[in-house]
């Protein structure tokens, strides 16, 4: 309805273009929204104060965080939940985003300018984590919180369909520099130290503007996988041996990815930076659902919960820890990529290689892109053969139900499981628990997660 009358398209094209108008509005209506919150949200930020230490990347952010927690205790605020423009600004004054209906959006409005009045938190550091789930996002946070420290510590192809126009109009070449571009804004904010994956030429790339204005910008610290010693994991636990200037050894109370040796090499910098005393037992530190839990399962199954998310990124992570385990028989339930838009046949035919790679006993795929894309070329990789000589079972479900089946009719228990994808894989997990109290630590309990399942009969 424009100016008082009712437009009708009947036309593709003119419904295109009709979406790509409400998407543009969207997007303007997002940031108006959040400057909103924000020109608020700053009055309690300015009366706090702290030494802000960010963390971004495409995965393995919320880890990241958790791991710094465990460092610092209550010396610090940490932004649990809260990664976005509104979230943020609500963290600041002490409030939570819309976890339950849209009409808190009401209460927020007003809540928001009044408690910025008077709030404050008292924490000497603020542990921020920002994603780079849209463009321009990065930026809006990075030039109000201005960092101290900066670890970026992963780039991938994740939420692509986000950058997917800024390609189509011609502002980058590819999406991978649309993405790296997005998350190289916090850098170019960041006041003192900047810690970057130096494995990786886009972000070292992206980095070397900043490392050519010498002593006028921060230091660019370069780390490295490559510091890793050794890597030990097994269902419920690993160690890392840390080189470099000194040696160190981690140790966890479940099964971490290789890939998490980068950032315990930045922990261990911000940590020394900071001069705080380096703890390497992290046994029990409280672990983020959905990222490489370890579960007892029914009638002796093992469990690997890594289903919060997944972009290629991290599930090539997750199944080079698979290949890591020395156990069998060795199961993959592998969910679908989401956010991927156009790319997401290529992304899902690469899934299939990692697949093989890993050798596994039995895969089940769940989900229409995996059942379209993954399914068929898993068929025609020849490496897929084991030393033994056989082929891997592999089977293919748009029911998460029927993949539950599978397993219930199929596992003798003597076998390892890992999850790792979208499609309420979550679910599964919970109904094959040794412990159904394990649950709550699963991903996915707010109210809204649970009616999503219960409107897909998932009860």
């Amino acid at each position: 309805c424009r100016g008082g009358s009712l437009l009708i398209i009947t036309s593709a094209e003119g419904s295109t273009a009709l979406s790509e108008e409400n998407r543009r509005l969207k997007k303007r209506l997002y940031f108006v929204a959040a400057g909103y919150f924000r020109f608020f949200a700053n009055f309690a930020f300015k009366r706090w104060k702290p030494r802000v230490i960010a963390i971004t990347g495409s995965v393995g952010k919320t880890t990241m965080l958790h791991m710094v927690e465990f460092e610092l205790g209550d010396q610090a605020h940490y932004s649990h939940d809260a990664n976005s423009a509104f979230g943020i600004a609500f963290d600041l004054v002490g409030l939570r985003g819309i976890t339950g209906s849209k009409l808190r959006w009401i209460y927020l409005i007003f809540a928001v300018p009044f408690r910025s009045l008077y709030y404050r938190h008292r924490e000497r550091y603020y542990i921020v984590e920002i994603d780079g789930e849209r463009p321009h996002e990065t930026e809006f946070l990075a030039s109000w919180l201005k960092p101290e420290v900066t670890l970026w510590i992963s780039l991938g192809r994740s939420h692509a369909v986000q950058f997917e126009n800024q390609v189509k109009e011609g502002m980058f070449e590819n999406l991978d520099k649309a993405i790296t571009h997005e998350f190289a804004m916090l850098p170019e904010y960041t006041q003192k130290i900047i810690m970057i994956d130096g494995d990786v030429p886009l972000m070292v790339k992206a980095t070397n503007k900043i490392r050519e204005k010498g002593k006028t910008a921060a230091e660019v610290r370069a780390c490295s996988k490559k510091d890793l010693q050794g890597y030990v994991v097994q269902p419920d636990s690993t160690d890392f041996t840390i080189g470099g200037k000194q040696t160190t050894n981690f140790h966890f109370a479940s099964p971490q990815p290789r890939d998490l040796a980068i950032q315990l090499v930045m922990l261990r910098e911000l940590i020394d930076y900071l001069k705080h005393p380096l703890k390497t037992d992290f046994a029990k530190m409280p672990l983020p659902p959905g990222r490489s839990s370890y579960f007892e399962g029914k009638n002796g199954l093992k469990l690997i919960d890594s289903s919060y998310n997944a972009h290629l990124i991290s599930v090539a992570s997750i199944l080079d820890l698979a290949s890591s385990l020395k156990v069998r028989p060795k199961w993959l339930v592998i969910g679908d990529i989401v956010d991927q838009g156009s790319i997401e046949g290529e992304e899902h035919t690469k899934l299939a290689d990692l697949i093989a790679k890993t050798k596994p006993d039995r895969v089940i795929l769940v989900g229409r892109r995996t059942r379209a894309y993954t399914l068929p070329r898993l068929k025609t990789l020849g490496y897929v053969v084991r030393p033994d000589g056989n082929l891997p079972v592999v089977r293919s479900y748009d029911d998460v139900k029927q993949a539950l089946a599978d397993i219930e009719q199929n596992a003798t228990g003597a076998e390892t499981i890992i999850f790792k994808g979208s499609q309420y894989l979550e679910w599964m997990i919970e109904k094959l628990l040794q412990n159904p109290e394990d649950a709550k630590k699963l991903p996915r309990r707010e109210a809204a997660a649970i009616k999503r399942r219960e409107k897909r009969g998932l009860n």
